[in-house]
């Protein structure tokens, strides 16, 4: 998937976003609790910021049930994986990204067979 530079900046110089994406990059797909939970956000905020995500083509989304599933494009184009990537793992022990990731895995009854009780 094409996406122009101005888009990705864009939607990476919203701190919301850019740690949505962060998240998805170094977690893969996740459900919208798993992101109000690690983000500590309420759902209308978050879900506002996705559908940003979503539209400009930077996320794709998939519905289960009542619950809505977000991950890095896989279609993306390389030098945008990349951006992504490297951003990532240079920055996943910085605040707030390690927080994040803390706050995520240390979520009871994360999303699996069952979601978000």
């Amino acid at each position: 998937m094409k996406i122009d530079p101005n888009t990705l900046f864009l939607a990476l110089s919203n701190e919301i976003r850019l740690r949505c994406l962060m998240l998805m990059q170094l977690e893969g797909e996740l459900c919208v609790c798993e992101l109000i939970h690690a983000l500590g956000l309420s759902q209308p905020m978050i879900s506002r910021h996705l559908a940003i995500l979503r539209d400009s083509g930077l996320v794709t989304d998939r519905r289960a049930g009542q619950w809505v599933y977000y991950s890095i494009n896989i279609g993306l184009e390389q030098w945008a994986k990349d951006i992504l990537q490297t951003t990532a793992l240079a920055n996943c022990e910085q605040k707030p990204f390690a927080d994040d990731l803390h706050t995520l895995h240390d979520m009871p009854n994360r999303p699996g067979a069952s979601c978000c009780a």
